[in-house]
């Protein structure tokens, strides 16, 4: 126990090296501030919101390769993103719907994400926006509108991802050997059961957001998304507990700028500043990027609307908010790694043929 624990503190303290340029951080932040400047200026902030959950887009930005392959991958996303988009939109009329929808288009998404081999971020986003736009308001008319939002952020962070692959391009060139194709994982019976588990506890953790009745239920499956994007049972419980960690000490930091914070300009500009920190540090050491986050998710819940005079609640209720989807993430995670469960689930499937029968053929 003494071992693990010094492991532990070790890797809280540690700082990992990254391959990824400082450029990709820097393009996040001019993606996410960029819209909510603009909505600033034009006295409509809500409207920034929408077009700035783009921003995420550069994320997928491929750090090797040709600039071809770099556009085909951005655009491929920026497609999703809208796709995540919509679907939330339209199935957000009501709670129990909005949550099957949910597990189903988890599923969907992690599944493609699995035969697709996605690096990191993965599917991640894609569910967030799904999560997010799931639990707003249902209004029929204006859904064109918020959607065409969220195209006008895909087109400007797309533009930015070209514009940087260009510059990129003609000082590190990309190998020539680069296919624009990339290479699938074969279609199997382990990768079905794996989204179908991603599925199934996302759409708990949304259910159970709205039975506590929650005012933002999506922080729950948002906060279970990211802890189940462990690679092993170990990471998932690791990253849980950074998450609950990080929350906490976020918890006291965003307290602390919301006492500086007077203006909604003020707060764009922290959170500028704030996606800025947090993509330098995601790759680095997830708990330390978890203190910046929480006061990131903050800011942008609460920046179309009239600040508060007394932040207190808002802050408690987000934190047992990250703290329940954390929980039920590392639950996840442990049945989604749990190898005598997937062996006795495989078996389960093997007398029906139909997959091996399609994987054969394929």
């Amino acid at each position: 126990m003494k071992e693990v624990i010094k492991k532990e503190v070790k890797g809280l303290l540690t700082l990992r090296t990254s391959n990824r340029p400082w450029m990709i951080p820097f393009l996040a932040a001019i993606c996410i501030g960029a819209p909510l400047l603009a909505g600033l200026y034009l006295v409509d902030l809500q409207s920034g919101l929408f077009a700035c959950l783009s921003a995420m887009v550069i994320l997928y930005l491929p750090a090797k390769a040709p600039v071809a392959v770099k556009m085909v991958t951005l655009l491929t996303c920026a497609f999703g993103f809208l796709f995540s988009f919509a679907v939330g939109l339209l199935f957000s009329f009501n709670p129990w719907v909005a949550a099957i929808v949910l597990g189903i288009f988890a599923t969907f998404v992690h599944w493609v994400n699995l035969y697709f081999a996605t690096p990191p971020p993965g599917s991640f986003f894609f569910v967030m926006i799904a999560a997010m736009t799931l639990t707003f308001p249902y209004e029929a008319k204006l859904i064109p509108h918020k959607l065409g939002l969220m195209a006008l952020g895909t087109i400007f962070t797309c533009t930015l991802g070209f514009i940087y692959s260009l510059v990129a391009a003609r000082k590190l060139p990309a190998r020539q050997d680069h296919h624009i194709t990339t290479p699938l994982r074969k279609n199997s019976q382990v990768n079905l059961i794996e989204a179908a588990i991603h599925g199934l506890f996302l759409f708990g953790a949304l259910a159970i957001g709205y039975l506590a009745e929650m005012e933002n239920p999506y922080w729950v499956p948002i906060s279970c998304a990211a802890v189940m994007q462990g690679a092993s049972r170990y990471h998932i419980w690791q990253r849980s507990f950074h998450r609950i960690l990080g929350t906490f000490v976020g918890v006291g930091l965003c307290w602390m700028l919301l006492q500086i914070i007077t203006t909604p300009l003020e707060m764009v500009l922290a959170i500028i500043l704030l996606q800025f920190i947090i993509e330098m540090l995601i790759t680095r050491q997830y708990a330390l990027a978890v203190i910046f986050i929480t006061p990131l998710t903050v800011f942008l819940a609460e920046i179309g609307v009239p600040m508060a005079s007394d932040s207190s609640p808002l802050i408690s209720i987000r934190l047992w908010d990250i703290v329940l989807g954390s929980v039920i993430g590392a639950i996840g995670g442990w049945v989604l790694h749990h190898e005598k469960l997937r062996k006795h689930t495989l078996r389960q499937l093997e007398p029906t043929g139909s997959l091996n029968t399609k994987n054969q053929s394929s």
